[in-house]
């Protein structure tokens, strides 16, 4: 049986087993400990019945700086966003990154954001997959957002910036269609 629980300052030392992925990205310590102390209850754990943590999801929700309301629909209004999921490999199937993912959203429906957001590896094809049975579609490929390439074939990867109108946003304003092949680079992501 798998439980969920915001996630707790010793719980930092217990993440190893869903951190070692080349899919995953690390971050330091003081970058865990600030969603932490600034977004409690957007940043989950999953755990086994033994209490181990075998996944988790940082989130935030956030708004564009306020100098960009005058780009008209370039701004981005409230929203959450996903900054972290993974899920431990021998965990991965069996809906935990699903569960995750749908109390992060239930949680940024309590803030009343308009719309989730995510950046994920343009070949994370089972991610990719997930979230489009979960209702996300791809809004805009980043080029070259990462700056490796697991696979080895080059040296950085393109990201997917994928979004989900939440209930706020009726009208799907911040959601379009065809979005992987509009082209934007990083530099570009508060302009494009």
């Amino acid at each position: 049986m798998v439980s969920l629980r915001e996630c707790q300052p010793q719980d930092l030392l217990n993440m190893n087993m869903c951190n070692l992925d080349p899919l995953t990205e690390n971050y330091s310590q003081g970058f865990y400990y600030h969603y932490m102390s600034k977004w409690p209850s957007l940043f989950i754990v999953a755990e086994n019945q033994d209490k181990d943590i075998i996944g988790y999801v940082m989130g935030k929700v956030e708004e564009d700086p306020a100098l960009l309301k005058f780009m008209g629909d370039k701004y981005l209004p409230w929203h959450g966003h996903v900054t972290a999921l993974t899920v431990a490999n021998q965990y991965r199937g069996q809906g935990v990154a699903r569960r995750l993912t749908t109390a992060l959203e239930d949680a940024c429906e309590a803030e009343n954001a308009w719309f989730m957001d995510l950046f994920v590896r343009a070949s994370n094809l089972k991610a990719i997959n997930m979230y489009k049975k979960m209702g996300y579609s791809v809004y805009r490929r980043v080029v070259a957002y990462y700056s490796d390439d697991p696979t080895g074939k080059s040296d950085c990867e393109d990201a997917f910036d994928m979004r989900k109108s939440l209930s706020r946003d009726k009208e799907k304003l911040y959601v379009r269609e065809n979005g992987e092949n509009h082209c934007i680079s990083p530099d570009d992501i508060y302009h494009a």
